[in-house]
């Protein structure tokens, strides 16, 4: 059992920044690849951004790269996602996810966060 727990979302004008974090419990944190997905209303959940279990490599959707940045503190449990440049087209309720790959985690997810809500406006 793996508990994911989100904080760090809230209202940003457009440019602004906001960094997200994921706690997790339960389990070996370090043995999962992290990401985070989002959705907005009446959208499809999208994949935003994985990092592998040492944290060596990191993925970015097309919509968010150069932007967005994940980390992860393997001693704290927890993942983080930074959030620069942020445009009204992020807004969306962001989910934390674990699953066995960065390279896979699109389609194989094994526990999901509660999700944050963040707010761009213009």
């Amino acid at each position: 059992q793996v508990q994911l727990v989100e904080s760090g979302g809230g209202l940003v004008q457009t440019g602004g920044s906001l960094r997200l974090s994921c706690a997790a419990s339960g389990r070996t944190f370090s043995s999962y690849a992290m990401g985070w997905f989002r959705q907005a209303p009446g959208k499809e959940r999208d994949f935003v951004a994985a990092i592998s279990w040492s944290g060596g490599n990191t993925y970015y959707a097309d919509s968010v790269r150069g932007r967005f940045t994940i980390s992860r503190d393997n001693a704290k449990n927890t993942v983080y996602l930074k959030m620069n440049s942020l445009k009204p087209e992020d807004t969306a309720v962001y989910y934390c996810a674990a699953g066995p790959q960065a390279t896979t985690l699109r389609d194989l997810i094994n526990y999901w966060g509660q999700g944050t809500q963040v707010t761009v406006s213009s």
